[in-house]
């Protein structure tokens, strides 16, 4: 009985559809996934319905990108209703910033005399979310690139000549958003974002769980972040982040799993949080 807790698909920057999705964690055997994408739920309800005839238990999930002196950190919302409309209208405003920093961009990486048009990237978001790896395979279209990570690790990752930091949401911010909402705040590969110093501001914001196992999370990693749940009470929870064929990281559902018994805990949460609101 395991879970995937974190997997995109197309709403955002995934290359499968949230039904495609399904039928990949079904033939996986999964008990759970959650769908997670980047400011949206756009992809849950889709997921909800293929799962609707199978064993297979879908959960409501949002990654919420944030920038904290910077640094970018990402939380994830778990068990908001995907028909929240208060929720999906602070969502769709992280989405314009999106686009806007996608154009700031492409216009950076035009200045370097990389010729990608924000038309294409645009085309390649299709309906979901655009994020920086639409501008990643833009660059790896014109061969620009070799790979989708060295366009991170070149051009458009933090610090790199075209990056652009996003500055419109603070992580205690989406924690108390997802709070409000009647959701689960999770941070999400704490081994990357190397934030353990807020960990104390976080967890005194609302932060309700940690992302243990993550498909780049070393076991040391694993060993460090499952201890401080235990420290501090939070919910261990964990997922491949999932992305697709496209990716050239996370691209195996169930690649990372959480027993099941964190989807539990999940749900005794919300539970508490719908009590304390």
């Amino acid at each position: 009985m395991y879970a995937d807790l974190h997997i995109h698909t197309t709403a955002s920057d995934g290359a499968d559809t949230p039904r495609e999705v399904v039928r990949k964690a079904l033939d996986k055997g999964l008990a759970a996934i959650a769908v997670s994408d980047h400011d949206t739920l756009a992809g849950v309800n889709e997921a909800l319905q293929a799962a609707a005839d199978f064993q297979l238990e879908v959960l409501s999930g949002v990654e919420v990108n944030t920038y904290y002196k910077g640094m970018e950190i990402h939380v994830l919302g778990y068990l908001i209703d995907p028909n929240n409309e208060e929720f999906t209208t602070t969502l769709r405003g992280l989405q314009e910033e999106r686009l806007t920093r996608a154009e700031k961009m492409v216009g950076k990486l035009k200045k370097l005399g990389m010729k990608i048009k924000m038309s294409r990237v645009l085309e390649l978001s299709g309906e979901g979310t655009v994020g920086r790896p639409h501008i990643a395979r833009a660059l790896l279209e014109k061969k620009y690139v070799s790979s989708m990570q060295e366009a991170f690790n070149q051009y458009i990752g933090a610090g790199k000549p075209a990056y652009v930091p996003r500055e419109k949401l603070n992580p205690v911010e989406a924690i108390q958003l997802i709070i409000k909402a009647k959701g689960v705040p999770v941070l999400a590969h704490p081994g990357f974002s190397k934030v353990d110093h807020l960990l104390p501001s976080l967890i005194k914001a609302g932060l309700k769980g940690l992302e243990v196992w993550h498909r780049n999370h070393t076991p040391l990693m694993v060993e460090h972040y499952y201890k401080i749940t235990k420290d501090y009470g939070l919910i261990p929870t964990g997922g491949s982040d999932y992305h697709g064929s496209h990716h050239d990281i996370c691209n195996v559902i169930g690649g990372a799993v959480a027993p099941y018994e964190s989807v539990q805990l999940l749900k005794d949460a919300v539970r508490d949080i719908i009590r304390a609101n």
